[in-house]
Formats: structure tokens, sequence, C-alpha cells
């Protein structure tokens, strides 16, 4: 058809799962999720499933081994360098209040802020490394971590599949011209997605 998700769907499995597992371990642990949220790979991943390119099993597995790894690795920096991780934070994170927001959560939710936090792009890059400076035991750490991380894996892989299965059927539909408008809507359901992760972190600011 050569539809925009023919194109994903033929690159190497090996590549896409790389960049699943990839981000989302970048997050916490290169503090990358501060600028680039895990998300968008896991998403675009799920699309790729549905068109057949990887199993959509795989784009989980891949998503969860990568947030449970990138956090835990952030977990075990924040551990070691305590505050000194902090001041390497960048200046718009630090007069955001999203560090105090992270520093109250980890404080009075302990493990479950870890899972929670992963649901909030910023949170997700930090809160690691704040618990493992609060001094939160490692196995509590990492229980919340890998159960947060599978539970949202999960729901973004599928979310991406359920998003891929749209932009088929209309791709199919409309024949000519299917491609481009299809095409369209793919990138309006991820930016009203964007959009609407982007509107609730600005509410619970």
């Amino acid at each position: 058809m050569g539809t925009l998700l023919d194109v994903l769907v033929g690159l190497p499995p090996w590549l896409v799962l790389l960049i699943v597992f990839a981000l989302p371990a970048a997050e916490a642990s290169l503090m990358v999720g501060v600028f680039i949220p895990g998300e968008t790979a896991v998403l675009l991943g799920g699309v790729i499933a549905h068109g057949g390119g990887v199993p959509l099993w795989a784009v989980v597995l891949a998503a969860a081994s990568g947030a449970a790894v990138g956090d835990q690795v952030g977990f075990l920096l924040g551990r070691r360098y305590g505050g000194r991780l902090v001041d390497h934070l960048p200046a718009f994170v630090r007069r955001s209040g999203d560090l105090d927001r992270a520093l109250e959560l980890v404080r009075r939710r302990g493990a479950v802020a870890v899972a929670a936090g992963r649901w909030v792009a910023v949170l997700r890059a930090i809160v690691p490394g704040v618990a493992g400076t609060s001094g939160m035991a490692q196995p509590r750490f990492t229980v919340a971590n890998v159960l947060g991380g599978s539970l949202w894996a999960t729901t973004i892989a599928v979310a991406g599949y359920l998003v891929g299965a749209s932009y088929r059927a209309l791709a199919h539909d409309l024949g000519i011209g299917g491609d481009i408008i299809a095409g369209v809507v793919l990138v309006a359901a991820l930016a009203w997605w964007w959009r609407s992760r982007a509107r609730r972190s600005a509410t619970e600011r």
C-alpha cells in the first residue's frame, strides 16, 4: 500500500525493539526523559506491532525491560551521588517545581511514588534518583519499579497498537489519497495524545 505505516513496519525488527528499549532506559539513567518522553518510542512500537513488523508482546517486553533497567540505574546513581545528582539537572527543571514535587512524592508515598511517578514524563526521569538519594530500600524500589514499568509499558504499547489499527482501516477504506489522509490522522492522534498528557501534567502542577 505504500502507507506511512508500511514504511515503519519495514524497519528491521531488531532496530524497532532497540529503540523501544533504549529510550525508556535512558529516561532516568541519562535524564533523557527531561527532554524526550520514552512513551514516544513505545507508542510507535505499538503502531508498528499492529502492522506486523514486530510482535506486540516483544514491544511490551522491550519497553518494560528498558524502563526497569533505566530506573534501576537512576536509583543507584541517586544512592551514590545524592545531592550532586540534583545539581546536574537542567536549570529549568529545578525552577519548574518538578524536583520539589518528586521529593515530596517520594517522602510521602515511598515505593508507591515510584510506580505513580512513571505516568508523568519529567517525574519519571527524576523520581528514581530521588528515591536513591532518600535512602529507600533497594528491594522495595525494585518491586515498585518492575510493577510500575510493566503496567506502563503494556498500556502505552496497546494504545499504539489501537492507533495503528485505526490508521490501517482508514487507509484501506479511502483508497486513492488514503495514505496521505491516514498519515495525517496518525500524526493528529499522536499530537492529541501528547497534548492531553501535557495538559494533565500542567493541571497537576
